[in-house]
């Protein structure tokens, strides 16, 4: 009888226990990868999810879009942004992946304020990230030598760049950054120096530049006016599921197409007065 007094306890626990574990949520989470000019924004609202749904995690790092588009296809990661359509960058496959298009992202020319220019002609502009043009005062700017600060060169925002700006001209080789963020400090401490970031990322610390009387604002991109945006992009291999979907559909949500992405900086779809394709052709 003791020994039967002991066992049925034990019994009772691994039967309760074996029970709760079906109750147990030992949570969910996804991995997105890429683009850090998209970064800030699925950020914050991964933040904003997660907060809402208890158990829910949503990894989002950062590497370019190159590293987003190539991870997502092998499968190593759930969601790939991108500042690119994958279309454009070589040995991605792009019929395997599903295209979710959350914002538009303007991108403009940054330099130290103590350059002395304000607006540039997109020849200029071209011809001082293809090396021609090495001082300042050669467009009506300070005595300085020109300091061209690049992206790494699977970065979207670069590819964006280099497509409106260079026109398939090759760029002068140059000092290169991974991170927006970086690119931007270096541009504000270096005397001369000029880069590029997405809208989101421009500061009080360096001065943007107008292109031929054009000024880069939202309002120019949404009419095709300012040329230098592009589409950001999280991609998928296949159709969505469970979390991956569920966290997408936050990202296309009135509420925080309404309320999250302006206020970073970027630009609704819903805003746009035209459209383009992957070819850069404006279709609508």
């Amino acid at each position: 009888m003791k020994k039967l007094k002991l066992i049925l306890p034990i019994l009772l626990g691994t039967i309760l226990l074996s029970g709760c574990s079906k109750w147990v949520d030992h949570g969910q989470s996804i991995t997105a990868v890429g683009s850090t000019a998209l970064q800030p924004l699925v950020e914050t609202v991964a933040e904003e999810y997660q907060s809402k749904h208890p158990g829910k995690f949503i990894n989002v790092q950062g590497g370019g879009s190159g590293t987003g588009l190539s991870q997502v296809q092998s499968g190593a990661v759930n969601i790939g942004n991108s500042d690119v359509f994958a279309e454009e960058k070589s040995g991605i496959n792009a019929k395997e992946l599903v295209d979710h298009q959350v914002a538009v992202v303007g991108i403009t020319p940054i330099v130290n304020k103590k350059v002395g220019v304000k607006n540039i002609s997109m020849q200029d502009l071209q011809k001082i990230f293809t090396g021609e043009i090495t001082n300042w005062k050669q467009v009506g700017g300070n005595d300085v030598d020109v300091v061209i600060l690049n992206r790494a060169s699977g970065s979207g925002t670069r590819g964006t760049f280099e497509r409106w700006v260079l026109d398939g001209k090759e760029a002068k080789p140059s000092q290169e950054q991974d991170s927006s963020g970086t690119v931007r400090q270096i541009v504000a401490d270096t005397p001369g120096a000029i880069s590029y970031v997405a809208f989101s990322y421009v500061t009080k610390d360096v001065a943007t530049l107008s292109i031929d009387g054009i000024a880069p604002t939202v309002k120019n991109v949404t009419t095709n006016q300012w040329v230098i945006w592009s589409y950001e992009h999280m991609y998928t291999k296949g159709q969505p599921k469970d979390l991956t979907k569920a966290f997408l559909d936050y990202v296309l949500s009135s509420h925080v197409q309404k309320n999250l992405v302006g206020k970073l900086g970027y630009i609704p779809i819903s805003a746009m007065k035209v459209k383009r394709d992957w070819q850069g052709n404006v279709i609508a």
